[in-house]
């Protein structure tokens, strides 16, 4: 009994002293900070449930997780503990939280509450500004392309970046990098133009302003480029149709401008796209998804299905014969997340279903919830995953921020047409008349928030004109048939009565966007009998274009003096446009997208192959306004082009130079392109090619000096034997103000290896 005593005593000693003394609780290694992310990655998933890792690969709506209020969520909901439950999530998306207190509460559940807190991603849009209410909106892509400006479009990627991080959002879905060489396609808006290296350029820079300098700061997002891949030309211009393309044309060109993001932006996101390529839905692909996007550009980040894309493939495309089938396909080929595709139940259900019965290997599925977590561990969404709620009045919708979106809308209209000089308006004119419903549009353009509301072109000409002019607005026509006549005298009779006209033409925002393609891209009639009857009054007439894509403006261009594209221009567009129309801005954009004649020439862009001809019977054969076309209220002259060397080894680079002069009586801005052409090659190659461009300032009478350097990379093409190379032989140099209007000419050789003909440079 002593002895029991005496152990019950030691027994009490050492429990009081491990009270006393506890001892410290160890951090499992996938939270601590210090160690590589990899091993972070590798030592979470092992720790991992199957159900834990599914629910990794899935999307949750905004309203499973908080309270709505229209497009915004204003609390957190008593559901975050039903859906987020003790295993967590992947991600949320439509969310829109309208402070990061909703974000920060929900991800304090996930941290808390779950069994290995793994933090939620929050995934939002933004293609030009954060779609959440109150924020920065910038110019459309298609006008932020139009100034040719990529530290521009980097500046507006760092302020998107800013504001949406101090909601707590840690993704966007963007930028929208496909080229639109069908403009019937109604999201044209969305990209950046037809050419890739234009596209890369700015799809770069966004990219890169977005990701910040590293992830984890709270002024950086993901970027996820899309539609991946080649998603810009579907058939009949019709949004998600098929794609047919070969191997060769889709690496030179569409793939090319993804492949930069990857390479050169260091995008660390990718949504798949709806179409097919060749028979294949993108989701499936595992060409596309493993081998170009993983094992050749080397992208370490995550793949996300667009909005129902794998559950395309069982019903659109019918590869598939069930849910399993389907994520089993699309996992193994290389995507990670689904977006909406099946209810999570389902979801669950169905990829339990396909690891079971071998459709989908576990080896497919650790990688794809190794590529979620690694983004969300570069986030720093372990160790640092709260945001200051104090943060977003700081730095949202700025007066910096303001300024910004106003210079990148000034910069991206193009001045398409000025007989006579009409523009800008002139102290001569004491009366104006701005004509049709658009000039009142406060339309932002796609994915923006639909409450936002940007400055109108009629409020803005008042605001900029103040009592300098007498403003009078009529519509013109309205979707009531039975005012048509009385609207369009009153528009005739107030254009009598004023000393110029300016009528604002080109899409309601009915006509354009995502899912509204179009068979034919002539104004409606209503907008045809308005400029016709306009024209015949004899006043002075200015067409404004308000559009999301080219259209076909034969009988305007042929018949009004001067014409402007402005596109969608976000927050800023009105003032902007009224700045240029008052000459208080001398425009300086270009056509980032060439301007076909009719739908009969599409698809129709300047770097086609040698036999692509537009020889009809029955129209000219140019196009109506070519690719990098935008004219200035003063002139430039090209001179005294130099390349550097006449010859260059296979791996070299060439660098030229040449000497733009204003000519004119006002400071302007010139964008000086630069084109070459491969002149004999052993597969076909297009016609001219950009491969760089620059904006120059000049004031009247001065002369500046435009340097290019020429990458050997920029020469290479995809040979015969599907091999990226460089081939020797000529090359012209083409540099002027459009793809149409080249100054100054010259050439250079590469010469051909000792060894070989050719030398691939990979």
């Amino acid at each position: 009994m002593k002895k029991k005593n005496a152990a019950i005593l030691v027994l009490l000693t050492m429990t009081f002293c491990s009270f006393k003394n506890p001892k410290p609780l160890v951090k499992p290694p996938y939270k601590n900070a210090s160690l590589p992310i990899e091993k972070r990655v590798a030592d979470l998933l092992g720790r991992m449930t199957t159900a834990e890792k599914i629910r990794q690969l899935d999307m949750y709506w905004g309203h499973e997780v908080a309270n709505m209020q229209g497009h915004e969520a204003v609390s957190v909901s008593d559901s975050v503990k039903i859906n987020i439950g003790t295993q967590g999530i992947g991600s949320v998306h439509d969310l829109y939280p309208l402070t990061a207190t909703i974000t920060n509460q929900i991800q304090r559940y996930a941290l808390e509450k779950t069994r290995l807190g793994i933090p939620v991603l929050f995934i939002e849009e933004g293609l030009h500004g954060y779609e959440g209410l109150g924020s920065t909106t910038f110019p459309t892509p298609i006008a932020l392309a139009g100034a040719w400006d990529t530290s521009m479009v980097h500046k507006a990627g760092r302020i998107l970046a800013t504001e949406v991080r101090a909601h707590g959002v840690n993704m966007i879905l963007g930028p929208v990098l496909c080229l639109p060489r069908d403009p019937r396609w109604g999201r044209v808006e969305e990209t950046y133009g037809e050419d890739p290296y234009l596209a890369a350029a700015n799809g770069v820079a966004m990219v890169k302003g977005m990701q910040g300098l590293r992830l984890s700061d709270h002024d950086a997002v993901l970027a996820e480029p899309k539609h991946f891949a080649v998603h810009g030309i579907p058939e009949a211009g019709s949004n998600m149709a098929p794609v047919n393309i070969g191997e060769r044309e889709a690496r030179s060109t569409y793939l090319y401008v993804f492949e930069k993001a990857v390479k050169e932006g260091g995008a660390m996101g990718m949504m798949a796209a709806y179409s097919e390529i060749d028979g294949i839905p993108c989701v499936d692909n595992h060409w596309l998804l493993t081998d170009v996007l993983r094992k050749e550009w080397g992208f370490k980040g995550f793949v996300l299905s667009d909005l129902g894309a794998i559950k395309m493939s069982l019903n659109n495309h019918h590869v598939a014969a069930n849910p399993a089938d389907a994520l089993a396909q699309t996992i193994n080929a290389g995507l990670d997340m689904q977006f909406y595709d099946f209810p999570h139940d389902k979801f669950l259900a169905a990829m339990t279903q396909a690891l079971n019965s071998g459709q989908l290997s576990v080896n497919s599925l650790n990688r794809a919830v190794s590529d979620v977590l690694r983004v969300k561990f570069m986030l720093g969404l372990f160790d640092h995953p709260y945001i200051d709620e104090d943060l977003l009045k700081k730095v949202n919708r700025t007066a910096e921020s303001h300024a910004v979106a106003l210079q990148a809308a000034q910069e991206g209209i193009s001045l398409l047409k000025n007989e006579g000089s009409l523009l800008p308006i002139g102290a001569g004119v004491h009366s104006l008349a701005v004509i049709g419903p658009l000039a009142q549009s406060t339309y932002l353009g796609g994915y923006a928030n639909k409450q936002g509301k940007g400055v109108s072109i009629i409020d803005a000409l008042h605001q900029r004109a103040g009592n300098d002019i007498d403003i009078k607005y009529e519509t013109g026509y309205s979707a009531d048939t039975a005012k048509q006549a009385e609207l369009l005298q009153k528009a005739i009779n107030t254009v009598n009565n004023s000393d110029m006209a300016v009528v604002i033409l080109g899409e309601d925002i009915n006509e354009v966007g995502e899912g509204k393609d179009r068979s034919d891209l002539d104004l409606n009639r209503q907008q045809s009998r308005l400029i016709e009857a306009i024209h015949k009054t004899g006043k002075p007439t200015v067409v404004v274009l308000f559009n999301g894509r080219p259209l076909c403006i034969n009988w305007v261009a042929k018949n009004i003096p001067a014409i402007v594209e402005s596109w969608f221009l976000g927050d800023a567009g009105g003032l902007a446009i009224a700045d240029v129309l008052l000459g208080k801005v001398n425009p300086s954009g270009k056509l980032p997208m060439t301007f076909p004649r009719s739908v009969g020439q599409l698809p129709y862009y300047y770097d086609h192959k040698p036999t692509s001809r537009h020889i009809y019977t029955d129209q000219d054969t140019s196009a109506l306004f070519p690719f990098g076309h935008g004219l200035s209220y003063t002139t430039f002259q090209y001179s005294a082009l130099n390349i550097s060397r006449k010859s260059i080894p296979l791996n070299g680079s060439e660098n030229i130079s040449l000497t733009i002069k204003n000519t004119g009586k006002v400071e302007g801005t010139e964008v000086v392109q630069l084109y070459i052409r491969d002149v004999i090659s052993s597969v076909t190659t297009p016609v001219k090619a950009l491969k760089g461009f620059k904006r120059i300032s000049l004031k009247p009478g001065e002369s500046g000096t435009v340097n290019f350097k020429l990458d050997s990379k920029e020469l290479m093409l995809w040979n015969r034997e599907m091999k990226q190379v460089v081939e020797p032989g000529e090359f012209k140099v083409m540099v002027g103000s459009s793809s149409e209007d080249i100054r100054v000419r010259g050439s250079f050789y590469v010469e051909p290896d000792q060894k070989s003909v050719a030398v691939s440079l990979r």
